[in-house]
């Protein structure tokens, strides 16, 4: 089945937003809502979408969608989220930043940050830090993954397992209703959880759309982190456990 015209723009907002609603479909088309839920049937029976109450979401799965889109996807909303996380981390310190497009928002933040050292296996994050000069860059060595310019493998977790970071930022796939980070690559998981025995401090950045997916690995449970930085309040079982945990919310807007 071939995408119409209208389809095809509802897919370009759903992957730019992580989620369509309905009645926000129906006025920015000019259709009906009976006409949006037909395409958004078909649009799931394609595998393009999953339906949720008043709308869609990006489909879930055992893949991630593209680099290039997560890059566009919530991109103002994940500028936000980074400019908060980056105000905690002060000059001087030492931090280890892994793969992902939100780890990349906050490394544009540190670029007036002082005397930091800065422990990586993203490609992207180096290339980005590599403008202020008055931050160290390690690139843990590894595999390539051509993907996203991650850096994966025994070899990048035996770099990090030399260091001990004052902060670990961190971003993952998708989060669960249980608390859990999850992820497609197992091989990342895995350099995930090293980073996070590695550092004294861990800070998540992942604003609302993880809410709405889901993946095949567990990284880890936010009771290991310390800082959960993100766009919108958590459900409140899910912010019962945190306070729990002691896992402190930053919700920014």
């Amino acid at each position: 089945m071939s995408l119409s015209f209208r389809q095809s723009d509802i897919l370009k907002i759903a992957k730019q937003d992580g989620r369509v609603m309905v009645e926000e479909l129906a006025e920015t088309f000019d259709v009906s809502v009976q006409t949006i839920r037909r395409d958004l049937s078909e649009l799931a029976d394609m595998g393009k979408l999953d339906r949720v109450h008043g709308g869609a979401v990006l489909r879930s799965g055992v893949s991630n969608i593209g680099y290039e889109d997560r890059r566009a996807l919530n991109a103002d909303t994940k500028t936000r989220i980074a400019q908060t996380c980056a105000q905690d981390i002060p000059d001087g310190a030492s931090l280890f930043m892994n793969i992902g497009t939100s780890t990349e928002a906050v490394a544009r933040q540190l670029l007036n940050h002082k005397d930091l050292m800065v422990v990586t296996n993203n490609m992207n994050v180096a290339n980005i830090l590599v403008e202020n000069t008055d931050c160290e860059i390690v690139v843990a060595g590894g595999v390539l993954r051509r993907s996203d310019g991650g850096l994966v493998g025994n070899l990048t977790i035996s770099t990090i397992e030399q260091f001990k970071f004052d902060y670990a930022v961190i971003g993952c796939s998708a989060l669960d209703a249980e608390g859990d980070l999850l992820d497609f690559d197992f091989q990342e998981v895995r350099v995930s959880q090293t980073i996070i025995a590695q550092a004294r401090q861990t800070l998540l950045v992942a604003d609302h759309s993880k809410f709405q997916r889901t993946a095949p690995a567990r990284i880890a449970s936010l009771a290991e982190v310390d800082v959960f930085y993100t766009d919108l309040p958590v459900t409140g079982d899910l912010q019962h456990k945190c306070a729990e945990w002691q896992t402190r919310l930053n919700i920014g807007q």
